[in-house]
């Protein structure tokens, strides 16, 4: 047995531990299960985003991004950015609603806010079909990452099968708790790995950042800076406003700002987190650092960017670090992911929709119940299929920021959306992204007589378009007539 497998395996281990340790000292209700009792503090609050940020993405899709597409990889950076800046003004009053309410996921925000157990049941559905790609795109990671980093000791297969039935175990016991002392082991690790790959590659094949990009730049010209077509600049920013209004959209993501114990928390949170983004500019370098060094990878393969240089250069102890941290950054996000998801399904689904009389007991019981059966149905996804990771994640993303009109309206003081509005707008979006996607359409082929800049403007602009003008539409037609007052209440129901 390799050096590198064991790290990898005594990290996996370890992550068991520390997750089904989280529940000790807590009584699993609903409300402990799903958001922590409300009592996280600004450290792990700030971790679970974080989390947001540091997942397989990091070291897959970020660093093939670099490797494969060059400049454009660089809205990564500047979405999640822009996302902080919105989350200090955004986030404290939903925390505010939610704990006024004692909510204990996105839906049910949703829910009470425009008293509509429909829109309630609609925004689960969608959070779901969102969450299963995103939860593909961890396995999928993890896969990639243990198989090559135990340098062919476990296979991609064998490795999804082990993470998931790693966090499935732990997520019953501990629910989001176990995520949250996981995500302290992680973000430790990840940091101090990306940090050290990002500057020693450069340095150890170019001799610093600077040659290492005059040398790409004669070898490939025209790489560092944005293409005419396709990827360009108005690509570039169409996806990082559509990706910046969805961010805090994921529902696992929204349901962490349920589980802050002040609302000051996200403010700070809000003045540190993009200095945080930054480190993904390491990882950019190493994707960077690769496209000279490992030349030829195409398709899914540039994913395969980091590790490939990783496993040329260093020792296998040191592959094993790496696999080790890489094996975090898919067991932390997919155990929030997977606890979410359940939520969804048993709260707002089974509860909104079948049984409004389920008791909280209940409702958990079901929740854990499912935690099995939304893992063995993402290991069959990820187990057939072949986009790469960033297209997982765009693809999620064009889903969940159908529910930004509708979310941004209802923190009105007199919000004048009504609940078809809301409802309506969000199903023309899903239905926008959902036939686009599945006919792999752009804004050029849907409308061919638009200028080039145009053209490739990110196709989720259409669905979101039309999601805005159909809430407006139908809020306006379905104004209650007995007075000018709002339809949406924020008691409780």
């Amino acid at each position: 047995m390799s050096s590198a497998l064991v790290i990898i395996a005594a990290v996996t281990v370890f992550a068991l531990y520390l997750g089904l340790r989280a529940k000790r000292g807590h009584d699993m209700s609903l409300e402990q299960w799903t958001v922590g009792g409300r009592s996280f503090g600004t450290a792990f609050v700030f971790l679970l985003m974080a989390g947001e940020i540091y997942t397989t993405f990091t070291f897959l899709g970020g660093s093939g991004f670099a490797y494969g597409k060059g400049a454009p990889v660089y809205y990564i950076l500047a979405y999640g950015s822009l996302a902080y800046i919105l989350s200090y003004w955004m986030l404290p009053p939903i925390w505010r609603f939610a704990k006024a309410q004692r909510l204990i996921s996105q839906p049910h925000f949703f829910s009470r806010k425009y008293d509509s157990p429909a829109l309630g049941v609609l925004v689960a559905l969608v959070g779901v079909a969102a969450l299963i790609p995103y939860l593909v795109l961890q396995l999928k990671g993890l896969g990639i990452i243990v198989a090559t980093t135990s340098y062919g000791a476990i296979s991609s297969t064998s490795a999804v099968w082990i993470g998931a039935a790693v966090v499935t175990c732990y997520v019953i016991v501990s629910g989001v708790r176990g995520s949250a002392w996981n995500s302290v082991v992680k973000d430790t690790l990840i940091l101090a790995v990306v940090l050290f790959l990002g500057i020693y590659l450069p340095i150890h094949y170019y001799g610093g950042l600077g040659d290492m990009f005059r040398t790409i730049d004669a070898a490939k010209p025209g790489f560092l800076t944005f293409p005419a077509k396709g990827s360009s600049v108005a690509w570039f920013q169409s996806t990082v406003l559509l990706t910046a209004l969805g961010f805090f959209m994921w529902p696992h993501t929204f349901g962490s700002i349920f589980t802050a114990k002040d609302e000051r928390i996200f403010r700070r949170n809000a003045m540190v987190l993009p200095l945080y983004q930054l480190i993904l500019l390491f990882v950019f370098f190493v994707g960077f650092a690769a496209v000279l060094k490992v030349p030829g990878l195409k398709g899914g393969d540039i994913d395969l960017s980091l590790f490939r240089l990783s496993l040329q250069t260093f020792d296998p102890w040191f592959v094993g670090v790496i696999g080790g941290a890489g094996v975090l950054t898919a067991l932390v996000p997919g155990s929030m992911i997977l606890n979410t998801a359940s939520t969804l399904l048993a709260n707002d689904v089974y509860r909104g929709l079948l049984k409004r009389d389920a008791t909280d007991a209940a409702v958990t019981k079901l929740a854990r119940m499912l935690v099995p059966v939304v893992a063995l149905v993402a290991v069959a996804f990820t187990l057939h299929g072949g986009e790469t990771i960033v297209a997982l994640l765009l693809m999620g993303y064009s889903f969940v920021t159908q529910l930004f009109p509708a979310m941004v309206c209802s923190l009105a003081p007199h919000n004048r959306a009504t609940k078809q509005g809301a409802f309506c707008g969000i199903l023309a979006g899903v239905a926008v992204v959902a036939v686009t996607t599945l006919m792999h359409l752009s804004m050029g082929q849907l409308f061919p007589f638009l200028p080039d800049v145009a053209k490739d403007v990110n196709i989720g602009f259409v669905a979101l378009a039309l999601n805005i003008i159909v809430f407006v539409i139908v809020s306006a037609v379905t104004q209650p007539r007995s007075s000018g007052q709002p339809q949406a209440q924020t008691h409780v129901h």
